[in-house]
């Protein structure tokens, strides 16, 4: 098989995908692509490019939106197209969060472009539109590990089961009140509501 950088890189990504960051490794990429681990570094410079290259080609997969559309519906776009990409993907955004690995490439930057642009046809000035960017990532990365967190140990006690025993009408009021309304929603399925309410702010 012919190696590319690209064909390495997808292939990191779906170890990460199958076995998390620690599955990763040049021995173990090599025995993925059946060649010898050395000729790996014609393609990545070590184990810091590979993770910014998977990173990056995970953020190059989020489809961009038609540039011609009004602001609004062109961040909303992105917001969901985002979201939607990089769900697949809680493993990458845990070593995004964590600055193990960062979207280095000419197609990350242009998502990036993309959301800033929306932004400062939004009418927003230079640093408005740096702070708008920065809350939707957080947003998109937010709701994305809040959906991988079916990932944690088993409790004795279900959370939502103590917080029924916990809040009480008198004590916490505004709580108990809200309580079913919580139980009911599903946080990761609530993420358009997330993004419509930064957009509605922003109008």
């Amino acid at each position: 098989m012919s190696l590319t950088r690209e064909k390495v890189l997808d292939a990191a990504l779906r170890l990460v995908g199958e076995n998390g960051l620690g599955g990763l490794s040049m021995r173990k990429l090599a025995a993925e692509l059946g060649v010898e681990a050395m000729s790996l570094y014609n393609h990545v410079a070590g184990k810091q490019d590979l993770l910014d290259g998977v990173a990056a080609r995970v953020f190059e997969q989020v489809a961009l939106p038609d540039p011609g559309l009004p602001w609004d519906e062109r961040l909303r776009a992105l917001g969901l197209n985002a979201f939607e990409t990089l769900n697949r993907h809680p493993a990458v955004v845990r070593a995004l969060t964590a600055e193990q690995a960062n979207p280095l490439s000419e197609g990350a930057v242009r998502l990036m472009d993309a959301i800033v642009g929306a932004l400062l046809d939004a009418g927003l000035d230079e640093d408005h539109a740096a702070r708008a960017y920065r809350s939707l990532i957080g947003m998109v990365f937010g709701a994305v590990l809040v959906g991988a967190g079916g990932l944690a140990a088993e409790r004795a006690e279900p959370v939502m089961e103590w917080f029924r025993r916990t809040v009480t009408p008198r004590q916490h009021p505004s709580l108990h009140r809200v309580m079913p309304a919580m139980a009911a929603i599903d946080c990761v399925q609530d993420f358009t509501y997330q993004l419509d309410l930064l957009i509605n702010g922003l109008r």
